[in-house]
């Protein structure tokens, strides 16, 4: 009788415990399962961004924006002058970070700026003289007897000193410097008209002595009835006007070592060789 009651005791606890493992094994989840990582199976995340790394830029671009609307202007003439290129106001914006829609002002001054062309949706340089070759340049040229300034044409296109010099070289054109600005002139000098000057002429005009003060010239050119290029007597008033001296600067003079020169270096012979 004892060993039943033990026996049926213990299958009691047998069933207890069983029904004790099934309950904790309904209610527990199952632990996820951890892969190691490995970069080469990794995709590469995009780099997180850095407010501090962008900063310079924008301050730099806040700069300009908030810049007086000649210095914008400018900004934008130099980008076109440079790429001879035609741009809208969002390719400006992007190239030189001036915004052109976002200002009334820089957009206005900069649509009636003479050196800019609007079509009505982009800008361009615009040149005094519209030439675009050497071919074009030399016509032009041709056109004025009287000269023409060569500031007028040096922003024609890229390399149109280039095409000057080329042209003077070959004889095409001359360059002279104007007395009055210290500009140089373009005259053509057209090869249809061959001049051939006899030596008597040469010596003749060689023989000739010129006044020394230019407004004695320059009334010697009137008595002829020729207008002088120059204006010497104008160009003196307006001088001592701003309070700028006509008279030439004298030479100072050099002071040569003499025997009564009180001699320091005596211990330097070589440099009192030439005593006067």
């Amino acid at each position: 009788m004892a060993l039943k009651e033990s026996l049926d005791k213990f299958k009691k606890q047998q069933e207890m415990c069983q029904t004790t493992l099934s309950s904790i094994k309904a209610n527990s989840k199952p632990t996820p399962r951890v892969t190691p990582y490995n970069p080469a199976n990794a995709k590469s995340a995009a780099p997180a961004v850095k407010f501090s790394s962008d900063t310079e830029r924008l301050q730099h671009i806040n700069n300009i924006r908030k810049a007086p609307v000649g210095a914008q202007i400018k900004r934008v003439i130099n980008l076109l002058l440079e790429t001879r290129q035609a741009f809208t106001a969002e390719q400006i914006n992007e190239a030189c970070y001036v915004d052109v829609n976002a200002n009334k002002a820089v957009f206005d001054s900069l649509r009636n700026n003479l050196k800019v062309y609007y079509d009505g949706k982009r800008f361009s340089y615009k040149s005094k003289y519209d030439v675009k070759d050497k071919s074009q340049l030399l016509k032009l040229i041709r056109k004025f007897a009287e000269g023409i300034a060569v500031i007028d044409l040096k922003d024609a296109y890229p390399s149109v000193m280039d095409d000057l010099q080329a042209l003077k070289v070959a004889g095409e054109i001359w360059l002279l410097s104007n007395f009055d600005s210290q500009e140089d002139i373009a005259y053509p000098n057209d090869p249809r008209v061959p001049i051939r000057v006899d030596d008597d002429l040469k010596l003749l005009f060689r023989g000739i002595e010129l006044p020394r003060d230019m407004i004695d010239i320059e009334k010697d050119l009137q008595k002829n009835g020729m207008k002088p290029a120059t204006n010497t007597a104008k160009r003196r008033a307006q001088a001592q006007v701003h309070g700028i001296s006509n008279k030439p600067k004298q030479k100072k003079k050099k002071h040569e070592i003499s025997k009564r020169t009180k001699l320091t270096n005596s211990h330097l012979p070589e440099l009192f060789k030439n005593l006067s």
